[in-house]
């Protein structure tokens, strides 16, 4: 298929998910569906899941199938329908949904579109509008929490990949499924376990105060992005500059918070008793070590 050896040599440093298996996917139509988000499918792909491409309410949306036999639908917005072309829309709603004759699961895990109504209330993600970078960490994020984001091979040459051996982890499901591969990840993901299983505030203010250095760290990093944004003196590397710079922004003022917060939980920590003197009559004072000189007596007028 042409639009998958497109798809493939792009990302010729892992390979693919395969693709559906229906009658659609050899038709014209849904070859050009595809080539229109190609830009979703080929990093989840690459990440060991299976997508389609299916009508939705009103627009078309790319159907990820999850190893939990849940989904995620990653769909432009429905109602009211968007008039840009597929593939491109004005943002992104992210959904992960299961239904059963037992149950039904319903959550939403990225929402990039415009508010509802005019003034409405702006959603965090909605910067972002139809950007998919945003939209491929928060849907890695959320899978990696839950366990359900299969290995990624080390060739990839992502340097956020770890290429050293990742243990099997019991997932939510309960049953046994790779670790996440993400080392940074996984080191914070090793501090919220220590955190977990601490009974002590000293040493959890301790684990606070070490996420706030990160965060400084990060911060710098993000800026160091948001210059080298600038550096392309294209109207949308500044406009993409002052984004990064309101971001690392936001993350200083989380730091500055995790720092009060770690002398909070320190001060939760339960006071030493004071030892209490026996009862019983007056005892005499020690006399004092040697080598220390005695209270000279007090003069009297």
């Amino acid at each position: 298929m042409a639009a998958d050896e497109a798809n493939t040599s792009d990302a010729s440093a892992a390979p693919l998910a395969p693709l559906p298996d229906h009658r659609d996917v050899h038709t014209a139509w849904w070859q050009e569906l595809w080539r229109r988000h190609a830009h979703i499918t080929t990093p989840l792909r690459q990440r060991g899941l299976m997508c389609d491409i299916e009508f939705g309410l009103s627009a078309y949306i790319v159907r990820v199938s999850l190893p939990d036999d849940s989904y995620l639908f990653i769909s432009p917005p429905q109602e009211p329908p968007s008039d840009r072309p597929p593939g491109d829309p004005e943002g992104w709603i992210v959904t992960r949904e299961h239904i059963s004759d037992r149950s039904r699961l319903f959550e939403r895990v990225y929402d990039s579109a415009p508010p509802d109504y005019p003034g409405g209330p702006q959603r965090p993600e909605a910067r972002h509008g139809g950007s998919v970078q945003p939209l491929i960490e928060a849907i890695d994020h959320r899978l990696t929490q839950l366990r359900l984001l299969p290995s990624l091979p080390s060739s990839t040459g992502d340097p956020l990949i770890s290429t050293t051996p990742q243990h099997s982890a019991p997932s939510h499901t309960g049953t046994a499924g790779p670790a996440p591969g993400y080392v940074y990840g996984d080191a914070i993901l090793a501090l919220t376990d220590h955190l977990n299983g601490t009974a002590s505030y000293t040493e959890v203010a301790a684990l606070l105060r070490r996420v706030a250095g990160l965060l400084e760290r990060l911060a710098d990093f993000i800026e160091a992005a948001g210059e080298k944004a600038k550096e392309s003196e294209n109207d949308d590397g500044v406009d993409l500059s002052y984004d990064l710079a309101d971001a690392a922004a936001d993350i200083r003022k989380a730091g500055e918070v995790l720092y009060v917060a770690e002398d909070r939980m320190r001060a939760l920590s339960p006071a030493p008793a004071t030892p209490r003197s026996p009862a019983g009559p007056s005892r005499t004072p020690a006399s004092a070590p040697p080598g220390l000189p005695l209270a000279a007596p007090r003069r009297t007028r």
